[in-house]
């Protein structure tokens, strides 16, 4: 069987089982959920016994520090896996809301209302989490999932789809609203992007080659997510205090993930001071630095390298990070507008006037005013999950939660009116 017989096949049968879905109330899609949280708790040895699989795959196969991470579930991140299930079980019903309502001259009652997409593709890499993240998002908004991971993360997801369909099989949803697409033949991807007319929507979480890869070649309408080069801006009238843990947090507490900030921006004002200790900050933190002349000027024994054009647009996902001097935050904004990649940036000041401007000229999902840039984050936001993070400016925009997964439906009432 093809790789295009293959998606055709699930997308059909996904179809189908989404009518369960579609006539399933909220409160019984938040139960659904509620058994898949209980049940990947429950099976968590089995998960973590094929996640070890992959894991002594993909070290074998030399996958970096940074992919690894993403690859690796532990007890806390199974419990966190479950846990975000269980808040996105919680959250209001994303379902037949009434956006509009009005009524004609003529008698004529219309009424938009928010209904779900239908079957949407995944695409991402060597993340695990997302399989259940995405899961659980598409059923509560009413979605059937088609889910193409990596190969690298096989094992893992291939249990992961396992336990949460058998945990819909005691629910009033079919099972089938959520389909695994195989990973070990590249070409399912390829069949899955061009599946125009068997999936209505395909999202890609990962490196930007991914994605890049996904929005080009996809006839499938697509919703990008994108790659994370973050600054953090400090302004000449930050609190420097404040500014310390901000930076290291943003670039520290994960270095793998989109949010975290890859370059550090400083006013030229506070640079002489605030430079050595954001630099000796840093390096004790394990992070390999890379410097515009003035920073390196300033670095005194700290290591650092001169900072190429092309370390300015690297997402490192790694403990590295740039440093630069500017002029102002107008400087800033230019220099992020240059190498951003309109995700999140970050700003520490205590000037009003100064974060309004910057939040002006600041074109990205989200911006941070004197915190880190790691809370662009569904759960962080509120969302419990999230299905990725939305750089473009159609439809969904920052973390994309239960309402990024759904359309509109108008719905027209009358008594018999025709029209003349």
């Amino acid at each position: 069987m093809s790789a295009t017989q293959i998606v055709h096949g699930l997308a059909e049968v996904a179809r189908t089982a989404a009518r369960t879905l579609s006539v399933a109330t909220g409160a019984e899609r938040s139960a659904a959920l509620i058994a898949i949280a209980d049940a990947i708790e429950a099976r968590s040895s089995e998960i973590l016994a094929a996640n070890e699989e992959d894991m002594v795959r993909g070290r074998a196969a030399g996958i970096n520090a940074s992919l690894l991470d993403r690859l690796l579930l532990t007890p806390a991140r199974i419990v966190g896996i479950a846990n975000g299930a269980r808040q996105v079980s919680a959250l209001p019903d994303p379902l037949g809301i009434t956006l509009r309502q009005s009524t004609l001259p003529n008698g004529i009652d219309l009424q938009q209302i928010t209904v779900p997409f239908g079957v949407i593709g995944m695409v991402y890499e060597a993340r695990p989490n997302v399989t259940v993240d995405a899961a659980v998002i598409l059923l509560m908004s009413g979605n059937a999932a088609l889910l193409r991971g990596s190969s690298s993360a096989a094992s893992s997801n291939q249990i992961l789809v396992t336990v949460m369909r058998d945990a819909l099989a005691s629910t009033s949803i079919s099972p089938d609203v959520i389909q695994l697409v195989p990973s070990d033949d590249r070409e399912t991807v390829k069949a899955l992007l061009h599946a125009r007319g068997k999936v209505d929507l395909v999202i890609p979480r990962g490196s930007a080659s991914l994605i890049r890869m996904v929005v080009d070649e996809s006839t499938v309408p697509t919703i990008e997510t994108g790659a994370g080069v973050c600054h953090v801006y400090i302004d000449e009238f930050a609190d420097l205090a404040k500014a310390v843990p901000i930076i290291i947090n943003s670039k520290v507490q994960r270095p793998s993930v989109c949010n975290a900030a890859e370059t550090l921006l400083i006013h030229k004002a506070v640079a002489h001071d605030f430079v050595p200790i954001a630099l000796k900050a840093l390096h004790d933190a394990g992070v390999v630095l890379h410097g515009d002349s003035q920073v390196i000027a300033l670095a005194g024994s700290i290591p650092i390298v001169q900072a190429t054009e092309e370390n300015w647009c690297t997402e490192y996902g790694t403990l590295e990070m740039n440093v630069a001097i500017v002029d102002d935050v107008d400087a800033a904004s230019a220099h992020i507008a240059k190498y951003g990649t309109q995700h999140t940036e970050a700003i520490v000041t205590e000037n009003k006037a100064n974060a309004a401007r910057f939040i002006a000229l600041s074109d990205c999902a989200a911006v941070m005013v004197n915190t880190s840039t790691r809370f662009t984050d569904g759960e962080q936001m509120g969302f419990g999950a999230e299905i990725g993070i939305s750089n473009q400016k159609l439809h969904a925009r920052g973390p994309m939660g239960l309402e990024a997964m759904t359309t509109t439906t108008w719905i027209v009432t009358g008594n018999g009116q025709i029209r003349s």
